[in-house]
């Protein structure tokens, strides 16, 4: 078997599987098919200061070669997380990144606050969120409101930031190290493109919320191309995430430059997705006659 082993500031993982916010809830029903210690690590669902219900259904739909949902960011609120679920969580013996939320700079500031003197490993900040001081544009479509989200949670924790970024932007590398220069630890990407499906017999659209994020195997390209252009613009880590369906999909990432693999919509049709992911990848690597996994981090070559 190879070295599965990876790095992300600082923070040892066993294997760079890591299920991606959103997917994954907080682990409870995937436990019932194996146990969680087997995954590198778990982002957990976006928590946000005050519980939210999430926008109204028809919030999920699928579409040709993947999935838009608008569920917007439904969860239980940072108190009953750190009551009820990270506890638990801390006692699964792999990697925990509390994915945060918030409307405002000052929310996601206080939520990360409420984390620092908890044992989790790592923050994770969606900046993908709608600003609502800001006329509801994402914290993460502009450079200075991604570096004054950034660097407001910067200063209200010593854990490791990850902060994942949104595509929906003209320059991600741009946007990557604005973050970078706000104090960012590490970047994860991408988060959902902006989508839309109509029901052409009712001329509405499928979701209720008319605009959803598209997930799965349709953006994996546009995630190898975000992915390694970050990579070569910053000197952070790199998180890559967007379509992953199998082994040879997670090294791709790696070899674009991320250091892990974030698993998303893989998750909904088949539940133990991350760990036939994981072995395909230790296929590859004994098959090509790779020692480790870190040895193939950036090594794409371009023409």
């Amino acid at each position: 078997m190879a070295d599965l082993s990876t790095e992300v500031c600082g923070i040892p993982f066993k294997n760079p599987i890591i299920p991606a916010s959103g997917v994954f809830g907080y682990g409870r029903e995937y436990a019932e098919f194996y146990p969680l210690s087997a995954l590198g690590g778990i982002a957990t669902k976006g928590t946000t200061g005050s519980p939210r219900t999430g926008n109204l259904p028809p919030r999920v739909a699928e579409t040709p070669a993947g999935m838009l949902n608008s569920v917007g960011l439904q969860n239980p609120g940072i108190d009953a997380f750190l009551e009820r679920e990270l506890p638990r969580l801390m006692q699964e013996n792999t990697v925990i990144l509390a994915n945060i939320a918030g409307a405002t700079a000052e929310e996601c500031a206080e939520v990360a606050a409420k984390l620092d003197s908890t044992d989790a490993h790592m923050i994770e900040l969606n900046i993908s969120c709608p600003n609502v001081r800001q006329g509801g544009a994402a914290f993460g479509t502009s450079c200075a409101m991604a570096e004054q989200v950034t660097a407001a949670v910067r200063k209200a924790t010593a854990k490791p930031l990850v902060v994942k970024l949104s595509p929906n932007v003209t320059s991600i590398t741009e946007i990557a190290k604005a973050v970078e220069a706000a104090g960012a630890d590490a970047v994860s990407l991408i988060n959902t493109l902006l989508g839309m499906r109509i029901d052409v017999r009712t001329r509405r659209p499928i979701l209720h919320n008319n605009v959803g994020g598209l997930s799965g195997p349709a953006v994996f390209p546009v995630a190898v191309r975000m992915v390694w252009q970050v990579a070569n613009a910053v000197q952070i880590p790199v998180i890559g995430m967007g379509g992953v369906t199998s082994g040879e999909d997670a090294i791709e990432l790696m070899m674009a430059g991320a250091s892990a693999v974030q698993v998303g919509m893989a998750c909904f049709t088949d539940p133990c997705a991350p760990l036939r992911i994981l072995r395909e990848m230790d296929e590859f690597l004994n098959q090509n006659h790779i020692a480790a996994v870190r040895d193939i981090i950036g090594t794409v070559e371009p023409w």
